[in-house]
């Protein structure tokens, strides 16, 4: 059985090992620093004896080095071999560890109820699972950033240290899941990292990953984004880095940018930004009166005939919805409308677009029907629709809009 020592001393990156058995490219040594993926963290890149390490597993207790599958390794048991560990992988997967418990630490003290559910490194960027009691807002998100860059400024000294099961679950404050730490767990026994001083930590936790020594080594925290990938979870996605040095740099620089457009400064874009708002607002709202008196306007003006006794206004309608067109059209005839046909008994309004659309408004007084009007229509040209007796409307007509107005007119 070969642990990794790689959590217990995760400076080294270079070594020397015994080949203690070799199966096709999958090499177990006598001791190795080498850490297998687990818990989040990814497994480590480097060579073995000038080989490619394509992957690091546990397996049955033992650390299983995978070679690539180019490679031709000469190795049986016995043969001493030099590792070397890829540094710049090796120490961003540290800062960003580090930096997951630091973000932990910052959640703690703006969240109720707080539990861990999970964490993964990639590439770009890490997420951390939280369960809260609340969902985190973007206030949150502010806070949370906020809490741990200062976490990173005040070099915060990092340690771990091996207890017993029953030891480790009394430690308080612990962040500790079963599901998510197999890592932390050998042998019965339990690693538990702190980050801060032991008799007042940021964070304390059963990991078994790798870290760095002090806060101040992570660098620059920046949160990116929150989803809710399940009940009751948060997950918070953050960039530790280049990514978040570069993630601060686009953030500011379109902050410059907004405020630039906006005439004004950094600072004052929330007022900003909420003035323009509720000009957009005015202008949506002067924009939908105006159009709705245009609307009303081309309903008054469509031609009228009478049809079985009934005053009625038919025409089709260029550029409207079915929806726009309820309120003006039941103004006309119910003689509200302040234009010179306040008499009619019905108006029909035939949509002349793509997918014509026809709707019926009848004066409450009228022996008109609305429904029975729009179900006439449906009948001698297809689509459905429906309504009561004073309004109704239906769409799906396979024919030339002023076609159906003609059929209306003449029937």
């Amino acid at each position: 059985m070969t642990a990794s020592r790689a959590p217990a001393e995760p400076t080294v990156r270079e070594f020397e090992a015994t080949v203690d058995r070799v199966d096709g490219r999958e090499v177990v040594l006598d001791e190795t620093y080498f850490y297998p993926e687990s818990g989040g963290q990814p497994a480590d890149r480097g060579t073995l004896d000038g080989h490619l390490v394509a992957d690091v597993t546990e397996r049955d207790g033992d650390v299983v080095h995978a070679l690539d599958p180019d490679a031709d390794p000469d190795l049986a048991p016995g043969d001493e071999v030099a590792g070397l560990i890829n540094d710049a992988f090796r120490t961003y997967c540290a800062r960003a560890h580090t930096a997951s418990h630091v973000l932990y630490g910052a959640a703690r003290r703006i969240a109720e109820d707080l539990g861990y559910a999970g964490f993964d490194i990639s590439e770009t960027k890490v997420r951390v699972d939280l369960t809260t009691a609340e969902p985190l807002d973007d206030g949150d998100l502010v806070e949370l950033e906020r809490l741990a860059d200062r976490a990173v400024w005040d070099s915060l000294p990092v340690s771990w240290a091996t207890h017993s099961a029953e030891e480790a679950r009394d430690v308080d404050g612990i962040a500790f899941n079963t599901k998510t730490e197999e890592g932390a767990m050998s042998g019965g026994a339990v690693r538990v990292v702190t980050v801060g001083d032991a008799d007042d930590p940021w964070d304390v936790a059963a990991c078994g990953g790798t870290h760095v020594a002090n806060t101040a080594e992570i660098g620059p925290i920046a949160v990116l984004d929150r989803s809710n990938p399940g009940e009751g979870v948060t997950r918070v996605e953050f960039a530790v880095g280049p990514t978040a040095i570069d993630e601060i740099g686009a953030v500011h620089a379109a902050a410059l940018d907004a405020a630039t457009t906006l005439d004004a400064r950094v600072g004052d874009l929330p007022d900003a930004v909420s003035r323009l708002r509720d000009e957009a607002d005015r202008l949506e709202a002067d924009l939908r009166e105006a159009r709705g008196e245009l609307l009303a306007a081309r309903l008054r003006d469509l031609p009228t005939v009478e049809v079985d006794g009934a005053r009625w206004a038919i025409g089709t309608v260029a550029d409207a919805e079915p929806n726009e067109l309820r309120e003006p059209a039941t103004a006309i005839v119910d003689g509200d409308s302040g234009g010179p046909d306040d008499d009619l008994d019905a108006l029909a309004a035939v949509g002349a677009g793509d997918a014509p659309f026809v709707v019926v408004a009848a004066a409450g007084d009228a022996t008109v029907d609305a429904g029975d009007a729009v179900g006439a229509v449906t009948d001698e040209f297809g689509g459905g629709g429906g309504g009561g007796p004073t309004f109704a409307q239906g769409g799906g007509l396979d024919a030339d809009p002023k076609a159906v107005a003609a059929w209306l007119r003449e029937r």
